[in-house]
């Protein structure tokens, strides 16, 4: 397993953050790579991926969701072995550091190798970059699920 942390400061309130991040079918939006996201229950969404030409589909099911300060997830079954947690802290009325905690499991030589090289680390960096961009520019959420679990 390799583990990736990775934050990014937002001008925006933590509950704007936080709302945006939990409409994961607009992920596609400003990640690199993410071609669909389906939200199938209120735990589980399914992920159709392609990067570098291989196309990946995955479910992972949300472990842990409290508004305004984490959500967390693990895939359960698909080509992709992965969990993580996000997480969003205050820093004043308008301003969030969103942090990424991931691990995965390489899979195969082109995943390891890519692994070695840091692709994964610079794209979770570069994703995070654009959700700041994309959610600063929108200045507020499209949407929002505040449930807990």
């Amino acid at each position: 397993m390799s583990a990736i942390e990775e934050s990014v400061e937002v001008q925006v309130p933590v509950s704007t953050a936080y709302n945006q991040w939990t409409q994961f079918e607009e992920f596609p939006q400003f990640m690199e790579g993410v071609e669909r996201i389906e939200q199938r229950t209120p735990t589980l969404t399914h992920w159709v991926t392609s990067v570098g030409g291989a196309t990946r589909e995955f479910d992972a099911e949300i472990t842990e969701q409290i508004p305004d300060e984490r959500v967390a997830w693990t895939t359960v079954r698909g080509e992709a072995h992965q969990a993580g947690v996000v997480t969003f802290h205050r820093l004043d009325d308008t301003h969030t550091k969103v942090m990424l905690q991931l691990e995965h499991d390489p899979q195969g030589i082109a995943d390891t190798v890519g692994d070695k090289l840091g692709f994964v680390r610079r794209q979770a960096k570069g994703d995070l970059k654009r959700f700041k961009q994309y959610i600063e520019s929108r200045g507020t959420e499209s949407g929002a699920w505040r449930g807990q679990i």
